[in-house]
Order: structure tokens, then sequence, then C-alpha cells
């Protein structure tokens, strides 16, 4: 693992049981964000991404507190990050392999290489929301693909689930930049460390 300085990247860290949608931006470190994903005892709890995905789209523009699943998933410590892509597309602006750097650095850390994650992609409103939902859930997985193939992730600790606009952050503009975001959540333990 290399150690990096990121202490200049804009993360948005929901740190716990605080919901994404108040997540605060900040600045953080890689050390911040181990600290934040890794306040989890739990065993990783069973994870049906096809459920939670009709779950969300039958529950647009509800709270995903309001929706049993998700509302298991809101609970546990999580993050949102600020990953950009080309426009209508799922490649992964080059800018923003920083950010999966450091994620990854922090997912190779030793108290955060016991945990599963899930990466949830959101987007805005704009546009068509059956596309939105198809994008949105084609960048959540590239993004497990690259953090597992250009940052030796292990593919077996990441699920990838898109969510399109089912989840806007409460109180915006559903249309707004802010939208288009990724959330990772902790998802538990899923080995013991040796």
């Amino acid at each position: 693992m290399i150690a990096r300085s990121f202490k200049t990247l804009a993360v948005l860290l929901a740190v716990s049981m605080v919901p994404a949608g108040l997540a605060v931006a900040q600045q953080v470190s890689q050390q911040r964000i181990i600290s934040g994903l890794g306040k989890l005892k739990a065993n990783a709890q069973a994870v049906d991404v096809e459920l939670l995905r009709q779950e969300a789209m039958k529950g647009a523009g509800q709270p995903m507190s309001a929706l049993p699943n998700w509302s298991r998933i809101g609970q546990l410590p999580q993050m949102v990050v600020e990953i950009n892509f080309e426009n209508d597309s799922v490649a992964i602006e080059p800018e923003s392999y920083r950010t999966l750097g450091l994620i990854a650095d922090a997912l190779h850390h030793p108290n955060l290489w016991a945990y599963k994650f899930l990466v949830i992609g959101h987007s805005s409103s704009t546009g068509d929301a059956k596309h939105n939902l198809e994008l949105s859930d084609q960048r959540a997985a590239a993004i497990k693909e690259a953090l597992g193939t250009t940052f030796a992730v292990d593919p077996q600790r990441l699920y990838a689930v898109g969510v399109g606009e089912a989840f806007p952050i409460p109180g915006s503009n559903t249309e707004a930049a802010a939208n288009r975001r990724v959330q990772l959540v902790n998802l538990g333990v899923f080995t013991q460390k040796k």
C-alpha cells in the first residue's frame, strides 16, 4: 500500500449514523475515512442487490428511512464520495482516480480489510428515469470494477447497485449535480482477522 497525501481532495464524509443527505463537505484524510467507516462490529448482513434496486424504484420519492431494506442500510456507517464521470458515460474522469486511490488505500487498511461494502450509484433527475437508473447502475459497477482491477480490492468485498434518481439529497433540487453521487456503505465484518 502506498502512503498518499490527499488532504486537498474534496470528499464528502457522512460518519456513523448520519444520513447521507445530511453529509457535510469536509476536507478529509485517509485516517478520517478509516475511522468513519470502521465503527461497526456486527457481521455483514445478507444483501440482495436486486431487492434493493426494486425497493428503491417502487419507493422513489420517499426517504430512504421509509423503505424496510434501505432503512437498515441507512443506519450503517457510510460516506458520500465525489467521483466524476464523462458526460452520459461510465468512463471515470482521470482526476477521480486519485479519490478512488484514497478509498482503496482505506479499504486495504487493517482497520477495514475485513469488511464488505456496498457501492451505491445515484443520479440527478435530469433526463429519462429509466436511463438514469441504468447509468447509475453501470457507474456503481464501474467503481467496483476499478477498485478491484486497478487497486486490487477483493471483489468479494464489494456489492454495487444503482438507484437512479430515487434518493435525491433531501431538500435539494433533484436536477442538481450534487445528486450525481456515490455512497460507500460498510455492511459489516465478512471474515475474522487472522
